[in-house]
């Protein structure tokens, strides 16, 4: 079956219809752990992290979790690009552009060691199909030497992703099978 980006998306939107949120909040957790057990996430010290959407893996309580032991990074969103923000202790958030809460801080500069990426649909190959912005494209192709793990739902795993010329692929993918 192949379908184009904007079929997948749609398709994958139904799909996630079928599941209630409990069994959204579990799969989440479960997800969540066998990220935080995975060889780039116990090696690194400066991890890129994003706080979900409704339809995505549920991250806050995993952030709060390694906020005091890791460097967490937070995406936030101006214009056409992600400006990363670091997480600190007295980090307050505000609502962003697609109502997602964005810390509110000085952009960090720093290294990152993971960039744990969100996104509608993934497969195998490490391919990844947004929401069909670019911002995660434009800001992985700044760190191409960054390890990349995409998480996602187990229903958002599909044959092969249709991939472009500007699309920035994984170096794994997390999600339960």
């Amino acid at each position: 079956m192949t379908m184009e980006k904007q079929e997948w998306r749609k398709y994958i939107k139904q799909l996630k219809k079928q599941y209630d949120k409990t069994w959204l909040e579990n799969t989440s957790m479960q997800i969540m752990h066998l990220l935080e057990n995975h060889p780039y996430f116990v090696q690194s010290r400066n991890v890129m992290l994003y706080y979900a959407l409704p339809d995505e893996v549920q991250t806050a309580a995993f952030i709060n979790k390694w906020r005091y032991q890791k460097r967490i990074i937070l995406p936030t969103v101006a214009g056409d690009n992600i400006i990363p923000v670091e997480l600190t202790g007295n980090t307050s958030f505000a609502e962003g552009d697609f109502h997602i809460m964005e810390p509110q801080n000085h952009p960090y500069e720093g290294d990152f060691d993971l960039i744990v990426v969100p996104g509608v649909a993934f497969d195998k190959q490490g391919n990844r199909l947004g929401r069909g912005r670019g911002y995660y494209d434009r800001f992985l192709c700044m760190h191409p030497h960054v390890k990349r793990i995409g998480i996602c739902y187990p229903f958002q795993m599909i044959p092969q992703v249709p991939v472009e010329a500007n699309d920035i692929s994984m170096d794994d993918i997390i999600t339960l099978f």
